[in-house]
């Protein structure tokens, strides 16, 4: 079994820079994607960052040159998103999802709880 654990989100002023991260625990399979959602209050939830296991990333146009997204192998699996010039619009909870891939099958597909981000002006 594979869990997944987000830390990192708190309230910030506009403009800030924030950095989550995720801890993934158990045996992922090691053709993966990690990636972060983001869900704002009464809205659906949306792709942000991700980031495969052969380095390929992909962004939100809305979070392009502000976010980025790094993976960590040793001394545990990890992601973060480094967040910069947050905005208020960037309110939201944030989501972290790690998935297996065999070719275009999934091989698992994991979340955690969340971590709510609050960006005011």
């Amino acid at each position: 079994q594979v869990y997944v654990r987000e830390s990192g989100g708190k309230s910030v002023q506009a403009g800030e820079s924030l950095r989550l991260s995720c801890m993934i625990y158990g045996d992922l399979y090691s053709s993966n994607v990690m990636a972060w959602y983001r869900q704002p209050q009464g809205n659906q939830r949306e792709l942000v960052a991700s980031m495969t296991s052969g380095g390929y990333e992909n962004y939100a146009d809305s979070v392009k040159g502000r976010f980025s997204i790094s993976r960590q192998s040793v001394p545990s699996k990890a992601v973060h998103l480094e967040m910069n010039n947050l905005k208020p619009e960037d309110t939201a909870v944030y989501f972290c999802n790690a998935k297996g891939a065999h070719g275009h099958a999934t091989v698992g597909d994991y979340w955690g709880k969340g971590t709510l981000v609050t960006v005011s002006s």
